[in-house]
């Protein structure tokens, strides 16, 4: 496969019980039972690591804040014999780190789940692989992205929503890619940044929304109405011409601003609270929805939900894509379920990746939700083949 799973264990049978497990389903493996000897190994991107973190002279946890030093993008997945809170904590350090978890497994290890993880992650490096010339971001120029603009190279995919209680699909999320002339399509992490940091967001929103209500055009022709959600940033809710850029949009376009929501993260809410709560109350006046996305991740979150006029809340897909195995987080998005709906706001899960989180969310009353499980992101005239085809 090219891609070697690593054990660090001290405990030789079980070293040797998962270098198994793994080599049935196809991998190399590599077993070290000190962790002095797996630091000074080569690892590679592509590397998955399986990490005991109760081990004698240096544990699991100073392997991580070693690992941490390292740039490469290696998986971990974390295994202990201690409770299920302490595999959570040293996860969410890994996370802190900024190292890639992809799996917990409490002793005693369960084969088929570590081999699901492992042939799952196998199946992301290859993706990633073909949508990525190199995984380095290397970002674009402001001269670039000014091009990408003028010239019309940015394109619009479109992830569908479904509501979960009929499966029908009542909107989509609008997600920007780049379609570079020499280099194939180039994701967000490489022009947003330098966007933002130019003073091009304006000119970028009022890009992708115009595009957007093009598209939706389009749909309605056909029969298709949905509601679309496009993200903004913190430069769009620090402008306080915003409400009359997107109104202006919506005239051309005949279109109303209820068939909108603009989603916006907890982190862009934690610079200039003042002028965004000004911009954002005067959007909700005009009839524009308003989303808090990657809701639980912020520091603020109950204070944001009591200043803005919020009227969908999503839940973090961290939280979502780890319900099935971690207690922790089915806990943390069920609570925002009752939150939301406590607050009068629609609830929106993304990152739905299997039947069984579906489920679990149903269960919990989710409204709407999203996620590869449903469909990946696609262009607006596979989204109408899509909707036809369902």
């Amino acid at each position: 496969m090219g891609t070697e799973i690593i054990i660090v264990d001290d405990d030789r049978l079980v070293a040797e019980m998962l270098a198994t497990a793994a080599s049935i389903v196809g991998f190399n493996t590599h077993i070290y039972t000190h962790a002095i000897d797996f630091l000074a190994h080569d690892l590679d991107r592509q590397d998955i690591v399986l990490l005991d973190l109760s081990m004698p002279g240096i544990d699991g946890i100073e392997v991580i804040r070693t690992l941490s030093a390292n740039k490469l993008p290696i998986a971990l997945v974390l295994i202990s014999g201690h409770d299920r809170g302490v595999l959570h904590s040293a996860e969410q350090l890994a996370k802190a780190h900024s190292l890639k978890v992809i799996g917990t497994l409490s002793k005693p290890i369960q084969i088929p789940h570590l081999q699901r993880i492992l042939l799952k992650q196998f199946a992301s490096f290859r993706a990633t692989k073909k949508l990525y010339h190199s995984c380095e971001i290397a970002l674009a120029k402001p001269e670039e992205v000014v091009q990408a603009i003028t010239q019309e190279q940015l394109l619009i995919h479109y992830q569908p929503v479904l509501d979960m209680t009929t499966c029908d699909m009542v909107g989509v999320e609008a997600l920007v890619r780049w379609q570079h002339p020499e280099q194939g399509l180039i994701f967000p992490d490489a022009f947003i940044p330098v966007a933002e940091q130019n003073g091009l967001m304006e000119q970028l929103t009022g890009y992708v929304l115009g595009a957007v209500l093009k598209d939706r055009q389009a749909w309605l022709k056909e029969g298709l109405a949905l509601h679309c959600s496009i993200n903004i940033s913190a430069d769009n809710i620090t402008s306080l011409g915003l409400p009359e850029q997107l109104m202006a949009l919506l005239h051309k376009n005949q279109c109303e601003p209820s068939d909108i929501t603009l989603e916006i993260t907890e982190s862009t809410l934690m610079g200039e609270l003042v002028t965004s709560l000004d911009i954002l109350t005067r959007l909700r006046m005009k009839g524009f929805s308003l989303s808090i996305d990657d809701f639980g991740t912020g520091y603020s979150s109950l204070s944001h939900l009591h200043r803005i006029p919020f009227t969908e809340l999503k839940i973090d897909r961290g939280f979502v894509m780890d319900m099935v195995n971690d207690e922790e987080a089915r806990a943390i998005a069920k609570t925002c379920i009752m939150l939301g709906h406590e607050l009068d706001m629609k609830v929106v899960a993304e990152g739905i990746e299997s039947q069984e989180i579906w489920d679990i969310l149903v269960s919990y009353g989710c409204d709407f939700g999203q996620g590869y499980h449903i469909a990946r992101p696609m262009p607006a005239d596979s989204l109408l083949e899509w909707s036809q085809s369902r």
